[in-house]
């Protein structure tokens, strides 16, 4: 038998890489609840000094109530009573991470399970603040072909980049997880291929479930039952995962992509994609044009994120409260879980 942990689990990975059919996946899992994506963390992080000190009663209650009704939160997902959260967040310990794990715990509650995840894409930019406000933590990176991810998120309604933005994109993704590789270990960083989950999916989830400290469950091949009946038939984007797992678009960038794209792609992302397994196709050289207009907004990229960086860090030396999770430990549970 395989010991049981309570550690929060977070999802990572450049977006377009299948981190939504993880998240049902795993959501799948008798012991593990995890929702779609909220969007209350990163941004409740953001503006968390405007809450003042949260030793004060009324300051937890603004920012549970900004968490519970702010109207780009995205609580209404999690489908949880709002009164109730607002005083199990009232009722929390004076930490930011306390205060979300309460919604957290409280969704894992509803489902009659012990532990809890969240997904979100971008998180691969934020490790650092999940790891301030939940130090035990485990995290998942799901790395996809660099050229499908690139012609995938390009043809999204809600990306607004370009084919150069969006390669730098899956670039900075997998270089953020070779270093968070590193400086994680492999008790608390995993990573693996969205081609081999979807290609031998119980291969892959045991391998997942190993890292974890779970035992594999079958249902989890099974989440396209689940993802049916809650991921909306209007997220075109999201609707193979209203399907049994599959690689029908294994390499559907060779129809997606035009030719300088494909050219551009390859060329500047070949070496991170022999590293990850993928074979090169010996395109065409991109132009100079393509290679200087993408190295320039690497560039621009480079010194953006070294600024945020710094405002980062003076923010954090301002902080009024801790802000790790003193909620920790297995979430209590009555009875069968209830799969609303």
């Amino acid at each position: 038998m395989t010991p049981q942990t309570s550690r929060p689990i977070f999802i990572i990975g450049c977006p377009r890489s299948g981190t939504t059919l993880l998240q049902q996946m795993l959501h799948s899992h008798p012991r593990i609840a995890f929702p779609s994506e909220t969007r209350f963390v990163h941004t409740s992080y953001e503006v968390r000094q405007t809450f003042g000190d949260l030793e004060l009663e009324e300051n937890r209650r603004r920012l549970a109530e900004w968490i519970v009704k702010g109207k780009d939160t995205k609580f209404h997902v999690l489908k949880l009573d709002a009164g109730e959260t607002i005083e199990e967040i009232v009722q929390a310990p004076p930490t930011l991470g306390s205060a979300l794990a309460a919604v957290f715990r409280a969704y894992a509650r509803k489902h009659g399970k012990p532990r809890w995840g969240d997904k979100r894409p971008s998180y691969f930019r934020r490790v650092p603040m999940l790891q301030r406000m939940f130090p035990d933590a485990q995290f998942i990176h799901l790395v996809r072909d660099g050229r499908d991810a690139v012609s995938s998120l390009k043809r999204m309604p809600w990306y607004h980049g370009d084919t150069f933005s969006a390669a730098l994109t899956w670039r900075e993704a997998v270089d953020t997880g070779k270093r968070l590789a590193r400086r994680l270990g492999p008790e608390t960083f995993y990573e693996f291929r969205y081609e081999d989950l979807v290609a031998e999916p119980e291969s892959s989830l045991r391998g997942l479930c190993a890292f974890l400290g779970e035992e594999y469950h079958p249902a989890m091949t099974k989440a396209y039952e689940h993802a049916r009946e809650t991921v909306p038939s209007a997220r075109k984007w999201h609707l193979r995962t209203h399907e049994a797992p599959n690689t029908r678009n294994v390499g559907a960038w060779r129809e997606r992509l035009e030719d300088w794209e494909a050219d551009l792609v390859e060329h500047v992302l070949a070496s991170r994609l022999r590293q990850h397994g993928y074979a090169l196709t010996g395109v065409a050289r991109p132009s100079a044009a393509n290679l200087a207009r993408y190295h320039r907004i690497a560039a621009h990229r480079w010194r953006s994120q070294r600024a945020h960086a710094v405002l980062d860090r003076l923010a954090e030396s301002r902080d009024p409260n801790p802000v790790v999770s003193l909620l920790t430990g297995p979430v209590p549970v009555d009875g069968a879980a209830d799969q609303a």
